[in-house]
């Protein structure tokens, strides 16, 4: 195992004035046994950094290092570390087994270590039982933790994965969670994982790197992230829904931007007592409700501002078209720069 350090990490694709810039100066320290989780939309470089830890993208500027080693000019088998692809990428004549192995061959492990090895990845991805199939045998979340077990059993350094889950349906990507964070427990390998779902970056990570247009926007624990957000990208992309941001419906400073989260708006209502409006009141009218079981979202618009409302489907709630009060406490309440969107101190 070991740390990884990014350190003023550029991008440039082309030469001269043609030249295209995808990452402007990424700094990150990735402590060892960590699992750390890249988010950002599509286009914003999070895959092109993995690509650099690995070494299958050249550096522009900056340089990479893994524990005690500077990898900039080391080719992918010389740094140590293993990569689960979002396409699987088996080998389609090959066993299961073969397909773990392959690597580990190829190194020329002894055939005693292979087996135990891939014995080994088996039991902890639950695969002993389909070691002797092929992979048009098998279902997609079945050939994703193949794919993983390949990894394992290279025992790397650091492990990177890039969008791994994106292939499978939802109930999948949800067990397949589980599992990766089940065996980062007892492997505790260092560990680079991409995603553009936030949604899998807040269930995974220890600690999450939030990115924009090559730019890391903040980097902390999912509480930290949720929580204090560094800018309103960061409070507008992590959160489902994502934070409102009213930049208009803040009657006190026409310099910042107001942000809360769904779930601290409350709707008024006659049986609370006076001291529930100890912070900020809205009239807003309703255009539109969505059920999602157990809760319910409102969209209501506060003028021309759209808000979302998240609230329990016991919560009385007028029909489309109606009125409502919404509050909201001092303490759930996040200001941001208007002009720069940097969030301000409380």
């Amino acid at each position: 195992m070991a740390a990884i350090e990014l350190n003023n990490l550029v991008k440039r694709y082309g030469v001269g004035s043609r030249a295209v810039q995808v990452l402007h100066g990424v700094s990150a320290q990735i402590q060892d046994g960590e699992f750390v989780v890249i988010v950002g939309p599509s286009g914003c470089g999070k895959s092109t950094l993995l690509r650099m830890v690995a070494g299958l993208e050249d550096i522009t500027e900056g340089d990479i290092r893994i524990g005690n080693t500077v990898v900039n000019d080391l080719e992918p088998a010389e740094r140590d570390i293993a990569m689960v692809f979002q396409n699987y990428a088996l080998y389609p004549h090959m066993s299961v087994f073969d397909n773990m192995a392959y690597g580990l061959k190829i190194a020329k492990v002894s055939i005693d270590d292979i087996k135990r090895r891939v014995q080994a990845a088996a039991v902890a991805l639950e695969l002993s039982h389909l070691l002797e199939r092929k992979p048009r045998e098998l279902s997609g979340g079945q050939r994703q933790r193949v794919a993983m077990g390949r990894a394992i059993v290279r025992q790397p350094q650091v492990f990177l994965f890039d969008e791994p889950l994106s292939n499978l349906d939802a109930k999948l990507r949800a067990h397949t969670r589980l599992e990766i964070q089940k065996l980062h427990r007892e492997l505790a390998t260092t560990s680079l994982f991409v995603t553009h779902d936030q949604v899998e970056a807040m269930t995974l990570a220890q600690r999450m790197m939030v990115m924009n247009e090559g730019r890391l926007q903040q980097f902390g624990t999912p509480e930290e992230v949720y929580n204090r957000p560094a800018n309103t990208f960061v409070a507008g992309f992590i959160g489902a829904p994502p934070m409102n941001l009213l930049r208009d419906a803040n009657a006190t400073d026409s310099e910042t931007i107001l942000g809360i989260r769904p779930e601290h708006l409350h709707i008024k209502n006659t049986s609370q007592p006076d001291g529930a409006r100890d912070g900020y009141s809205w009239g807003a009218q309703i255009y539109a409700l969505e059920m999602l079981g157990a809760e319910r979202l409102v969209y209501a618009r506060i003028g021309q501002e759209e808000i979302v409302v998240r609230t329990d489907v016991a919560s009385e709630v007028p029909a489309i078209g109606g009125t409502l009060e919404l509050i909201a406490q001092h303490q759930h309440l996040h200001w941001f720069d208007k002009k720069s969107g940097m969030r301000l101190p409380d």
